[in-house]
């Protein structure tokens, strides 16, 4: 990453081209300054100075725990999921500058250091305790600066595949891998509200209530109203009497029976007609509905969509305790894809499925730093974006904003970054900038 020799290298196909190296002032990661000017405003690897606890007694520490948090974060949200990436990150001048050694030529922290902090620092006892709790924080400070009368949660259930000898991974029947089987929850933000590592084996359901309830009660604090989704591996009379017990409204698909394809038996006669333009036939029906491991009735809307050249139509049931019309149940329910597709950004912009730590607890850590990345993601994306790209994917946000190439100058009293304006402008930083900046002056 020095600078190199001084004389220009040449290539043959145009003799007016000349390569230098500069590695030592350029940078592929120059969007990370924004990151951290967010991360600043919000106070969020900061606030991890009440938590995590350092249990080093050597003297010759070279970086304490914030600058180390903030490299395994920054470093996963640009797309480096290893801590075998150190070895060239820590000479990267924006990773150096986010990190904190803005005045000076310390590297950030070596491969062999961030190893030691995230398989033995972080996996101590108070500190995974620590981590929880800053998930936590971090979902209530950008709340802080969020609009919102209600809050969804969705909870979803995925496969993390493993190829080794990997603690607690397991043949998984419905995923046909080997793998690990993470629970997610998030909010209609897009925020994730928690994570939790599992065995490969368990149901997609397991651990439901001692998961969600610190979330639940979080918000039960809170004005607003709660809500809540989840697909039918989460239809549970259990989970129904819990959420209703909190006065929670919530939408969960319902597996098909012979009891509920005789309530809509009358819609599951194959229509003579077809509407134009090939649209399928929808037809809705509300009944009450009370299966034998219900102590109640429940209400149930059903959807029976049929399309032109299927022989058989498209069924679905939800069962829920909210008021809405049977459409505006629907519409409910169907919003919860967009959990899966915060799952899916998460897989492919992080590839947080890649635990592949011996240790399970080790793999839980590295979930859980997989996910502070994603949260600081999604927060510069809805917080921070101007409206022109603010439904930017975080894949978008990554290959847009945070790969951006920049140059690093040296001055006596500042350090200038200067900046390639390709897919993200002046104006689109400044405004970016500008935005942030206002929550350093908003309350919360």
């Amino acid at each position: 990453m020095g600078d190199g020799e001084k004389t220009p290298l040449k290539v043959n196909f145009d003799p007016k081209v000349r390569l230098e190296f500069r590695g030592a002032t350029i940078t592929s990661d120059a969007g990370l300054l924004a990151c951290r000017e967010l991360d600043d405003a919000l106070r969020l690897t900061d606030c991890a100075d009440d938590y995590l606890e350092d249990s080093r007694t050597g003297k010759n520490i070279l970086h304490k725990l914030i600058p180390l948090l903030r490299q395994s974060v920054y470093s996963r949200l640009a797309g480096y999921e290893d801590s075998n990436d150190a070895e060239r990150l820590c000479q990267d001048p924006a990773m150096k500058v986010v990190v904190g050694w803005n005045g000076s030529k310390r590297n950030a922290a070596s491969t062999s250091e961030m190893s030691r902090f995230e398989t033995e620092l972080l996996t101590r006892k108070d500190n995974l305790q620590a981590l929880e709790r800053l998930n936590t924080q971090w979902v209530e400070r950008a709340m802080a600066h969020t609009v919102h009368k209600r809050v969804i949660l969705d909870i979803d259930s995925s496969e993390s595949p493993v190829h080794g000898q990997q603690e607690e991974a397991a043949y998984n029947g419905h995923f046909e891998c080997v793998c690990y089987h993470p629970l997610f929850c998030f909010n209609q933000f897009g925020d994730c509200e928690g994570a939790v590592l599992r065995p490969g084996n368990v149901h997609s359901a397991d651990g439901w209530k001692v998961f969600i309830e610190p979330i639940v009660e979080r918000y039960m604090k809170m004005a607003g109203r709660l809500l809540f989704r989840a697909d039918a591996a989460f239809a549970k009379p259990e989970m129904y009497e819990y959420l209703e017990s909190k006065s929670i409204g919530y939408a969960i698909r319902l597996p098909a029976n012979e009891v509920l394809q005789r309530e809509i038996a009358h819609l599951l006669v194959r229509p003579t007609e077809w509407p134009p333009h090939t649209k399928p036939r929808v037809s809705y029906h509300d009944f009450a509905y009370q299966a034998q491991s219900w102590h109640a009735p429940r209400r149930v809307v059903a959807k029976v969509e049929w399309h032109q050249g299927e022989l058989f139509p498209r069924v679905g049931f939800i069962v829920t305790n909210l008021d809405y019309p049977t459409k505006g149940i629907v519409s409910f329910y169907n919003g919860r894809g967009t959990a899966e597709q915060w799952i899916k950004e998460g897989k492919y912009a992080l590839n947080w499925t890649r635990l592949s730590c011996h240790k399970f607890v080790a793999n839980q850590v590295r979930l859980w730093l997989f996910i502070l990345a994603y949260k600081l993601g999604n927060f510069v994306r809805r917080l921070a974006l101007p409206e022109s790209i603010k439904r930017w994917s975080l894949t978008s946000v990554q290959t847009r904003l945070i790969k951006m190439g920049g140059r690093l100058v040296r001055h006596a009293r500042r350090l200038v970054f200067q900046l390639a304006e390709v897919l993200v402008t002046r104006e689109m930083l400044t405004g970016i900038l500008e935005r942030i900046s206002g929550y350093r002056l908003a309350p919360g």
